[in-house]
């Protein structure tokens, strides 16, 4: 068995990303500021401009400490933790805890359950947010599927409390990190910043249009065959850049490849032709949902989605060797291997 968390190669790919997107912001930018910090299980990259570069950064560090400490569900204290130790009551949280799980909600309703917070027990039996990765049997699996009830879940924003059904307890790892970056470069800009970029993990988040420069943010798209590396670059404005695949947390097992993003359906890991999904999109929070749940849902389902809805495009990697861009991207959409073929749609 060989777990896989935060390898080199990975945070290579991370400063690859914060790299491309600050081409082009040259030394002269003498109020550049840079900060890097370990939250939330990853590695984030955090830059500034502006006089207030310095206060922006700050700012953004404890939104995302506070988030950190808040939405994790191990952590004795946090909104989530209490959340569940408490399920069957009405719970007291914190309005990030209720914004972020209406989201998880919000996104798991209108992709059929391809999203799912109360999926938390099955990811902990795959030792997901342990480290002590384990294959479950299909009949201990059957048996945590059959305590969910999603549905059942009661939000109550006039007392600011959740209802969890006795017995469930839910995660919010698959908004968390969007939302975080969401909520920081609001922080930034309440402090003064005018251009920032922020890369946590899989989430990349831009404050203003442009670079100082004037130039679009270029976000590089992790090749997931080749975590060094990048299957191309996005020219983006003032959005969130999100992605999920397989390859950012998996174990192998007597010649098995196990990923942590698991169909609530089934309890298993996804295996259905795609590596990655990165969803572009304004808010950080709704494009990490998105991308999960996209992934999920595989790619025909992730297209259609992007099709029906105007502020969602998407960039697609697939274990066969294509990269799918959506129409809205293709014009900002630079190619960079020749080990797979493109395909814009």
């Amino acid at each position: 068995m060989r777990p896989i968390r935060t390898s080199c190669k990975r945070l290579a790919a991370l400063a690859l990303a914060l790299t491309l997107a600050l081409a082009g912001c040259g030394s002269k930018d003498a109020e550049k500021r840079e900060k890097q910090l370990f939250a939330m299980d990853t590695v984030m990259f955090l830059t500034a401009y502006g006089g207030a570069a310095d206060e922006a950064l700050s700012a953004a560090t404890d939104v995302i400490n506070a988030l950190a400490a808040d939405l994790d569900p191990e952590r004795e204290g946090s909104s989530v933790h209490a959340l569940n130790a408490g399920a069957g009551g009405a719970v007291p949280v914190s309005a990030d805890c209720l914004s972020v799980l209406d989201t998880a909600l919000a996104v798991g309703q209108e992709t059929g359950g391809a999203l799912d917070p109360a999926l938390y027990p099955v990811i902990r039996a795959w030792g997901f947010t342990t480290g002590q990765y384990r294959v479950p049997s299909r009949t201990e699996l059957d048996g945590l599927l059959a305590e969910k009830d999603t549905a059942a879940i009661a939000i109550d924003d006039a007392t600011g409390t959740v209802t969890l059904p006795a017995g469930m307890a839910v995660s919010l790892g698959a908004v968390a990190k969007g939302y975080a970056a969401q909520r920081a470069v609001e922080a930034m800009a309440d402090a003064g910043a005018e251009h920032a970029i922020l890369s946590l993990g899989g989430n990349v988040q831009t404050l203003g249009e442009t670079r100082p420069d004037g130039g679009p943010w270029q976000v590089a798209v992790t090749d997931p065959r080749d975590t060094g590396s990048y299957v191309g670059t996005l020219s983006v404005g003032q959005t969130a850049v999100v992605t999920s695949g397989g390859y950012q947390r998996y174990f192998d097992e007597d010649g098995v490849r196990y990923i942590h993003i698991l169909d609530p359906a089934t309890g298993m890991p996804v295996d259905n032709g795609l590596a990655s999904v990165t969803v572009v999109t304004a808010d950080g929070a709704r494009a990490d949902a998105l991308s999960t749940a996209l992934f999920v849902l595989g790619e025909q389902s992730a297209l259609d989605y992007a099709a029906a809805h105007e502020d969602v495009e998407l960039v697609l990697v697939t274990e066969d060797g294509r990269v799918v861009v959506t129409a809205g991207l293709a014009e900002g959409f630079t190619e960079n291997s020749g080990d797979y073929a493109y395909e814009y749609p």
